[in-house]
């Protein structure tokens, strides 16, 4: 009686336990675009900025020739340096890109 009643409680609760399964499984996708339109802006805001910086290494480059040309060498090695660091920015820039690219990816397919 006792062992029936038992099974019978244990049976019961592994129902319902199966029951609420999905609702706690669907719990990780609550807010899931959000996540995607953060991603995607995120992404303008890197182009916009990748964008903005390779325009700053253009006029760079442009006053490191120039320089050179008239002979400004002291100039020129304080552009050299900016070139440097502009080039630096642009790679973060992208490898941020890249993972802001990986993660609306993983976003969109559910890893």
């Amino acid at each position: 009686m006792v062992r029936n009643l038992v099974l019978i409680l244990v049976t019961s609760v592994a129902v319902a336990g199966a029951a609420f399964t999905p609702a706690t499984a669907s719990a990780g996708w609550y807010g899931h675009r959000a996540d995607i339109r953060a991603d995607r802006r995120d992404i303008r805001g890197d182009r916009r900025d990748l964008h903005r910086d390779r325009a700053d290494f253009r006029g760079d480059f442009r006053d490191v020739r120039r320089d050179l040309r008239y002979g400004r060498f002291g100039d020129a090695q304080r552009d050299l340096a900016d070139l440097r660091r502009d080039r630096a920015d642009i790679r973060h820039d992208r490898r941020d890109l890249r993972r802001d690219r990986r993660d609306l990816f993983f976003d969109r397919h559910g890893y």
